[in-house]
């Protein structure tokens, strides 16, 4: 590379770093105004123009927020979790094509590389329970790293089967795949749902964040955490929401493809309902059991997107192609796990508690 295209590619990088925490911003904003007309409330209103400034504010609090250490917290492990659970998401966005020019590093492997480096963040999750010094943060990361290790075999396995189909593992290869056909998301619909159920999963996201009960865990890993490491903890969530949002766009919703307008605005006219279905599921769900969210990872979602992936190597040896079977194939094997295992692993009802025997009072004498 010449020295033009490496101070280029370091501006692209300085951009995205920059950008992440006003990504931030504007998702919390949205986030609230969403939750706010689900409730039938205003949201943000009083700090800027119909509460612009709101999120700022808060930013601005953090900041200047005292930064406090437990004090039987484990120093080197309580300071590192933060960074170790943010930069990843960071990387990940150096590798997404926003559209065909507007991508830092277009590397053949993209579609690995954005799944295996987010799981370096469970890490820092794990480091921040056990750095804290504290049981209830203890107990919310070991929560949240069982949770996160389980629904990622679903997370891969969904895009295995769009991967098959593509023949690549580019990220703008799969894009440009459905340029000239139906886009993957209707030919595997299956697949993306268990996309989208497993990545609100993997990030602790309702319905799926036991990791963080209130009134279990207190809050989960974080807890300990205060001012500017609380505020990138939640950086890192807002993040890692956009990301997923923007790889349901590009492997299933056929990314910056669309006729007249231009390709940046098709992705975020793409983008942005995958954005607001996650919020509207915080304010509608309620949390999942323990038991019910990973008995539907292993016993549900693991068989089906399993399923799922042999029905595309099946259409794709035989060269069949993205047709309408491949869809009724998928739908009929969700409908069969659905009919076997879903009743049985979600609406199961708690089990009443074992009954203490009362002693009967002693007789008046």
């Amino acid at each position: 590379m010449s020295l033009p295209d490496v101070l280029i590619t370091i501006l692209k990088v300085l951009v995205i770093v920059l950008a992440a925490p006003l990504l931030a911003l504007v998702l919390v904003y949205v986030e609230r105004k969403t939750l706010g007309r689900i409730q039938r409330r205003m949201g943000p209103w009083h700090v800027g123009p119909m509460g612009l400034l709101q999120t700022l504010a808060d930013a601005v609090k953090l900041l200047t927020k005292e930064v406090l250490t437990p004090e039987r917290a484990e120093p080197w492990a309580y300071w590192i979790a933060p960074i170790v659970v943010f930069v990843p998401g960071i990387f990940v966005l150096v590798v997404i094509p926003f559209t065909p020019e507007l991508v830092v590093s277009r590397l053949d492997l993209s579609l690995l590389y954005v799944f295996a480096l987010p799981a370096v963040s469970v890490v820092g999750f794990i480091m921040a329970g056990w750095g804290s010094g504290s049981k209830y943060a203890l107990l919310g990361g070991i929560r949240l790293v069982a949770q996160a290790v389980s629904y990622e075999i679903p997370l891969l396995f969904s895009v295995l089967g769009v991967a098959i189909l593509a023949g690549s593992l580019s990220l703008i290869d799969i894009v440009n795949a459905q340029g000239d056909t139906v886009w993957y998301g209707v030919v595997q619909p299956v697949a993306f749902v268990i996309f989208i159920m497993a990545g609100l999963a993997e990030h602790s996201r309702t319905p799926f964040d036991m990791a963080v009960g209130e009134s279990e865990v207190m809050g989960g890993p974080t807890i300990e955490y205060s001012g500017i490491r609380w505020a990138m903890f939640m950086l890192a969530e807002y993040v890692n929401i956009f990301i997923l949002a923007s790889l349901g766009t590009i492997i299933f919703l056929g990314g910056w493809h669309g006729p007249v307008l231009p390709g940046w605005v098709w992705y975020l006219l793409k983008t942005t309902p995958i954005l607001l279905f996650v919020f509207w599921l915080r304010g509608t769900l309620p949390r999942l059991r323990v038991d019910q969210l990973m008995g539907f990872c292993w016993k549900v979602l693991i068989p089906l997107s399993l399923l799922n992936v042999v029905v595309a190597a099946t259409f794709k040896v035989y060269g069949w192609g993205p047709t309408v079977p491949m869809v009724i194939a998928s739908l009929l094997a969700a409908y069969w796990f659905y009919r076997r295992e879903w009743l049985r692993v979600v609406a199961v009802p708690a089990r009443d508690p074992v009954p203490v025997p009362v002693p009967a009072p002693a007789a008046a004498e």
